[in-house]
């Protein structure tokens, strides 16, 4: 791992903000143990730069991403400001697909997570026996797979499963969420894997499972704008910095 010059004096400060933001999310999701190796992702866009976003370097373990690490790519995953670090093209295939069809979708998270993939492994999906599982979908879709997303061609199908949910589940493969900032996208991740986790457990213990009622499902899913914007990213946010800062503050640098 070579050391990044620090990047402040470079952006601006709202880039700045947004690449502390995401060197955050990525210790924060090691830090719970989701990450899978140097595998997967998490982007944001730059903002007031148009079709341009931060992505991890290639290489790099997720609890080691710092916010000048972060390099700099367009939508073809191609590296648009000078930067020591390599990135992985061919892993950004997801993520381009989500960011040009929803300008709303700042950050998008990616995670194979043990029980997140092994609920997408499941046929029926997320089941509703979890206040967590009943956030989840209020707005959750699937996507079937279809290998290594390495082929533009299942970019259309993606994005068409997946329409404007906050949720995805990529079948055998693993968990998706999209947020207006990396704060957002965490909580939300945070809820959708805590129901797979509850789901797991619950399943491994052999006995009959107790769904929640049809219709207190229903009034969440009625309510998804509401209930899925107010999982309370910026209010969790701060004390999550706080514990990354008593464990290790150089995600900041």
């Amino acid at each position: 791992m070579t050391p990044s010059a620090s990047l402040r004096d470079q952006v601006s400060a709202a880039e700045w903000q947004a690449r502390v933001d995401l060197a955050a999310a990525y210790r924060l999701v090691a830090l719970f143990g989701w990450d899978d190796l140097v595998f997967t992702h998490i982007s944001a866009r730059v903002p007031g730069e148009d079709g341009r976003f931060l992505i991890n370097p290639y290489g790099w373990l997720f609890d080691e991403i710092t916010a000048s690490s972060l390099v700099k790519i367009d939508l073809a995953g191609n590296k648009v400001m000078d930067s020591p670090h390599a990135v992985n093209p061919a892993g950004f295939t997801i993520h381009s697909a989500i960011h040009a069809a929803r300008p709303d979708a700042h950050c998008v998270m990616h995670t194979h997570s043990l029980n997140g993939v092994a609920v997408s492994a499941q046929k029926q999906g997320v089941l509703p026996i979890s206040q967590q599982a009943t956030i989840v979908l209020a707005s959750l879709a699937y996507h079937d797979y279809e290998g290594i997303a390495l082929r533009d061609e299942e970019k259309p199908r993606l994005v068409a499963d997946f329409g404007d949910k906050n949720f995805l589940m990529l079948r055998n493969h693993g968990l998706l969420t999209v947020g207006a900032t990396p704060a957002d996208a965490f909580l939300f991740m945070y809820v959708f894997e805590a129901a797979c986790t509850i789901q797991v457990r619950a399943r491994a213990g052999g006995g009959e499972l107790i769904p929640v009622h049809p219709q207190i499902v229903a009034g969440v899913q009625a309510a998804a704008s509401a209930v899925t914007k107010g999982l309370g990213g910026q209010l969790a946010w701060p004390g999550l910095l706080r514990r990354l800062d008593r464990i290790d503050a150089s995600y900041r640098d």
